[in-house]
């Protein structure tokens, strides 16, 4: 039986003509966790604000996003506002801006009951305070009568996942979740993360810069660069044998205990800009085993087995 719960077909997000994601395809499976990697500007997080509709309105995405056998993109706002919660929910990197800072953390857990469930205000903050008490918030009664400038860091990041988990959605998306953090909250949240993955069965996207924290979580892994996918695999496949060169580049970078004490290697250059990325290649200018192929032509996605695929000429 198939379990794919989301489909990605192809989809492009394009600003004035230039594509910032480009014809990327990809799944996730139920209660998958699946991991993003890649450099900022590589369009990993647009890819997902687009899977919610949230996209900026100058950008024109087209494609396919197949959410339990229904295409989003064909979407009108009162139909994205089932999906938003309900089917998708979403964790943002930074809580601190994406709360509302003159409301409690309570009421703004408890409006998901509301808007979504047609709660009355007293099961609401009862529902509410339950999610606390479900992320590990300790004395939930008192913390959800807080504003979210007398939380932590890790509380607040903890409430976000508690409003996104308020309505049982089928996937959650975790942009960067953790990058505000220090490492032993950032630990915490990650079991948080994974514990609830188990028990509620929930599928989640996470996004990521961090190489380590998406080897400790994911599945199995995307690498984006530049608005293309150039590699995929299950995270044990992907991080033991890399395949394209610029994801041999990104692990060629992390320190290893026991390794040389020497400067890192570094990918030298930077992500071109959506106004210079040719037909070609996106990482040919960066990449040592460049050809006038690369340069000139971009390469098909090539199957190396069932999990893994890798987007290069010299594959």
């Amino acid at each position: 039986m198939d379990q794919t719960i989301l489909d990605v077909r192809q989809l492009r997000v394009a600003f004035k003509g230039y594509p910032a994601v480009n014809d990327i395809s990809f799944h996730i499976k139920k209660g998958e966790i699946l991991g993003v990697v890649g450099e900022s500007g590589c369009g990993k997080s647009l890819a997902a604000l687009t899977l919610m509709g949230l996209q900026p309105k100058v950008m024109k995405a087209s494609g396919q996003v197949v959410f339990n056998g229904e295409n989003l993109l064909a979407n009108k706002e009162a139909d994205w506002q089932k999906v938003r919660g309900e089917g998708i929910a979403m964790i943002f990197q930074e809580p601190m801006t994406a709360l509302n800072p003159v409301v409690t953390v309570g009421d703004q857990i408890a409006e998901m009951f509301e808007l979504h469930r047609g709660s009355n205000k007293v099961e609401a903050q009862e529902r509410a305070i339950e999610m606390l008490e479900k992320v590990h918030i300790p004395d939930p009664v008192r913390r959800a009568k807080a504003y979210p400038h007398e939380l932590s860091g890790g509380m607040r990041q903890r409430v976000m996942i508690a409003m996104a988990l308020a309505c049982e959605p089928e996937l959650i998306i975790a942009d960067e979740p953790t990058t505000a953090l220090d490492v032993t909250v950032q630990a915490q949240v990650l079991d948080l993360l994974e514990e609830l993955r188990d028990t509620t069965g929930t599928a989640v996207q996470f996004i990521s810069h961090n190489l380590g924290v998406v080897s400790q979580l994911a599945e199995r892994v995307i690498v984006m660069y530049a608005g293309r996918i150039v590699e995929q695999a299950t995270a044990e496949e992907l991080f033991a044998s890399p395949q394209h060169p610029y994801t041999q580049g990104l692990l060629a970078t992390l320190p290893r205990i026991g390794g040389a004490r020497d400067v890192l290697p570094a990918i030298p250059g930077a992500v071109p800009p959506l106004d210079q990325r040719g037909q070609g290649c996106p990482f040919a200018d960066r990449c040592g085993k460049a050809t006038p192929t690369c340069v000139a032509t971009m390469p098909e996605e090539v199957e190396l087995n069932a999990v893994h695929t890798v987007a290069c000429h010299h594959i």
